[in-house]
């Protein structure tokens, strides 16, 4: 069954449609509309102080409510290497690129008016800006080391190429010693994310901007860790061992 749709109108109140959709909260940002404390308004009285066309403005948050995840399971263990390499560059890398600037713009944001109320919550700052120094790297590596050799590697196999052998550079030595470390550096932060914010949960009376904050981290959770398992669990052994196999072929 499909979930009903949120219908969001002219007579709609920003805070009622953040506390439904988190993902409205960007479009408000994009206007400059407060959708915290200043949004207990329907949009056309907002509009009309801000000049803002209405019906422009509620079919905007209404596509961003209409955007669902696929329920149906994705069996990424069946991809070919060089097809899943390309969906995380496209899906997961993209995603990170967008994601944790705009996060950490949120997140300080946050605790400029909560660092006194939430003391202990001043360390996601200080993880978001890790993941910032430390992810886009990276992917950097994976987009023009990894990847590309993946790519090779699969096209050798799969063609079963003669000059296979001389392509290899031993797959297994690099992942382990850079990706896979990297890797549990992320997951060993992600775990104190969880930790200082309760899973994501905000308190009972937490504001808007608190929620959104916490669900804006709740999806950089579940998506760093569907991207490290793409990568750890499924892409990076079946390229080893394509590559084992190629360097035992004579």
């Amino acid at each position: 069954m499909f979930r009903d749709i949120y219908k969001i109108d002219s007579s709609s109140f920003v805070t009622d449609i953040v506390t439904n959709d988190y993902r409205t909260a960007d479009i408000f940002r994009k206007y400059d509309i407060d959708f915290c404390c200043g949004g207990k308004w329907p949009l056309e009285t907002i509009c009309l102080n801000k000049n803002i066309d209405t019906d422009n403005l509620v079919k905007e948050l209404q596509n961003v409510v209409m955007q669902t995840a696929s329920n149906a399971a994705i069996d990424f263990d069946s991809w070919d290497v060089d097809f899943l390499s390309d969906y995380i560059l496209n899906v997961h890398h993209r995603y990170m690129n967008k994601a944790l600037p705009e996060i950490n713009e949120q997140a300080a944001k946050f605790l400029d008016g909560h660092r006194k109320k939430f003391p202990e919550l001043e360390e996601i700052e200080l993880i978001i800006k890790k993941f910032l120094r430390e992810i886009p790297p990276h992917m950097r590596q994976e987009e023009e080391i990894f990847f590309p050799y993946i790519k090779q590697i699969f096209y050798a196999h799969k063609n079963r190429e003669s000059y296979a052998r001389l392509l290899i550079r031993t797959l297994r030595k690099p992942l382990e010693e850079v990706m896979l470390k990297e890797h549990e550096t992320t997951g060993y932060n992600l775990h104190r994310l969880r930790t200082i914010t309760n899973n994501y949960t905000p308190p009972e009376n937490a504001c808007i901007v608190h929620r959104v904050t916490f669900s804006k981290l709740k999806e950089l959770d579940n998506d760093l860790v569907q991207h490290i398992h793409l990568e750890s669990n499924i892409l990076f052994p079946k390229a080893i061992a394509m590559e084992q196999e190629l360097l035992k072929e004579k």
